[in-house]
């Protein structure tokens, strides 16, 4: 779906204006009310310097994708990563550099001015980097999803895949989805008491992959777990959004959950709507306070340099139709680069009106990975919403 132009319209314009070490873009999203006015809230996005700096290491963990946030207590926010590189960097360049398939941080202060960040891997008796999650039957490895910190403990969402083709950076396959249950979260990570539960639905069906996870938000003291369900459209396989819900105090009871469907809420996964198209796999819903809305954050299609949005008044939608965030500019640098794992972070905005979002970029040829630290790591933008007060959009 071209979030360009909206229901036929083209935006009157868009500027761009310049400030020092930073670029700024800052236009209008159009939203359509069935009457013929229009409101058009402005969101301003910048890039964040000083947030992607607190993940520019010189040695141990170099770099990672993924990069999800939850809230754990006070002002500490942990941070989850897919495959992540362990070497050192030196002016500019990875060196004796490996990849392991996961790893998290913890940040200490919510501010980048006062931020101190800690990151963990596993490591064997010979000082052998490993990844933190592992299956725990040993099959294939783990990447972590979304989570989040419940009075019963920590729970992680943690998707299991193998290799089907060593020679391509797309040679995997979906597995199993596990939630991963943490008792003791406030100990150092290292010593985090972890059970892994299997999820029933999450698997390989005959259109491809349904998996849950992508994104958490606690609202009305239910969780919403939202999710992807690929269909065949037009001979393509799609990513389309599908959403459970659970009472906080009953996320591992997976008889307790109940799908979206239709309107009303269903025992049933295959009866789950598919709810809106062209999505990632990872993405984030947050409420946004400034638009009275919830927002979803993702990728377009999964793997774009086209960061979009879409609003809704509740958190199963309707879903607004999506429009363009941002441009990640480092995918016109180079051919075989590409960008994916948009999300965004309420929990690190620091104004009424601010969403913090990050994506990466990554390269096809591992090499360029090695000359060029800035890539493989997350990317950090600062959206500002203005036109407070507007919440009435146009729905599909």
């Amino acid at each position: 779906m071209n979030p360009e132009p909206l229901n036929g319209y083209h935006p009157p314009f868009m500027m761009q204006k310049k400030r020092s070490l930073t670029a700024t873009l800052l236009f209008f999203l159009l939203f359509f009310l069935a009457s013929p006015c229009i409101s058009a809230p402005i969101v301003e996005v910048e890039k964040a310097p000083k947030y992607t700096a607190l993940f520019h290491e010189k040695t141990g963990w170099i770099g990672a994708d993924g990069a999800y946030s939850l809230p754990l207590v006070e002002d500490k926010v942990l941070w989850l990563f897919g495959d992540t590189l362990i070497g050192e960097i030196r002016k500019g360049e990875r060196l004796n550099m490996t990849m392991v398939n996961n790893s998290i941080a913890s940040q200490h202060g919510k501010l980048p001015r006062e931020a101190r960040m800690e990151f963990f891997v596993r490591r064997s008796g010979d000082e052998t980097p490993g990844p933190f999650f592992s299956p725990a039957d040993g099959r294939g490895w783990l990447w972590p999803y979304h989570g989040c910190l419940t009075p019963r403990g920590l729970y992680l969402f943690l998707i299991q895949l193998e290799r089907t083709a060593a020679d391509s950076p797309f040679g995997f396959r979906l597995m199993a989805g596990w939630l991963g249950h943490v008792t003791n979260p406030s100990d150092r990570p290292e010593n985090w008491s972890l059970t892994q539960l299997r999820i029933p639905w999450t698997g390989h069906g005959t259109s491809g992959d349904r998996l849950l996870g992508s994104a958490l938000l606690k609202d009305g003291g239910f969780i919403y777990i939202y999710g992807t369900e690929e269909v065949i459209i037009e001979g393509f396989h799609e990513k389309t959004m599908i959403v459970a819900r659970v009472a906080e105090e009953a996320l591992s009871d997976f008889q307790s959950w109940r799908f979206y469907a239709g309107g009303e809420w269903s025992r049933d996964a295959q009866r789950a709507t598919r709810i809106c198209r062209n999505l990632a796999n990872e993405f984030s819903v947050s409420y946004e306070p400034a638009l009275k809305q919830y927002i979803l954050v993702y990728t377009e299609g999964g793997i774009s340099e086209r960061i979009l949005a879409r609003v809704a008044p509740r958190p199963y939608g309707p879903w607004s139709e999506p429009v363009l965030l941002y441009r990640c500019p480092e995918a016109a640098t180079d051919p075989s680069i590409y960008c994916y794992a948009a999300k965004a972070h309420p929990s690190l905005s620091s104004e009424p009106a601010e969403l913090m979002v990050t994506y990466v970029a990554n390269s096809k040829d591992f090499s360029l990975l090695g000359r060029d630290s800035s890539l493989y790591r997350p990317q950090f933008l600062r959206v500002r919403f203005w036109g407070w007060g507007v919440h009435e959009f146009n729905y599909p």
